[in-house]
């Protein structure tokens, strides 16, 4: 019973693979923001309550295994984590790259999955991702 939350009357087990990508997959603006996104997510997801357990900022897109309380709906954190993660890129690097869609960052939508008994297979997956898709890029350079 140690691995579950508690709130006041509820104990709970709510974890959520998530992928979300930039507007327009941004590679090059991207890659250069992502190194300071993580402490961002990590800082945003504690505001809900919620926390990042694994996490990868691939060069186009991001992928997070996240606890959050039932309290809140998955769509009210995705969407808090993604405005002001946005907001914050706007004020802090707005100055130097005026290519932000006003506060745009990020593209509407995400990709939602419960975890379930699966979270070392999710967590896995997460950690290795970038390396996979290294792999299948070389595989395609000989076709």
């Amino acid at each position: 019973m140690d691995e579950f939350e508690s709130l006041s009357h509820s104990r709970w087990e709510c974890k959520y693979h998530i992928v979300f990508i930039p507007k327009y997959r941004r590679k090059v603006l991207y890659k250069q923001l992502r190194k300071h996104l993580g402490e961002v997510f990590h800082r945003l997801a504690q505001r809900k309550e919620s926390q990042i357990l694994e996490g990868h900022l691939m060069s186009d897109h991001v992928h997070m295994l996240i606890s959050i309380p039932p309290k809140y709906a998955v769509s009210q954190v995705v969407g808090y984590i993604k405005g002001k993660s946005a907001i914050h890129l706007a004020r802090v690097y707005g100055e130097r790259k005026r290519n932000f869609g006003g506060m745009h960052f990020w593209a509407r939508g995400y990709f939602v999955s419960t975890v379930g008994r699966d979270e070392a297979t999710i967590r896995a997956y997460i950690q290795h991702q970038e390396r996979e898709d290294q792999r299948l890029e070389q595989l395609n350079l000989w076709r």
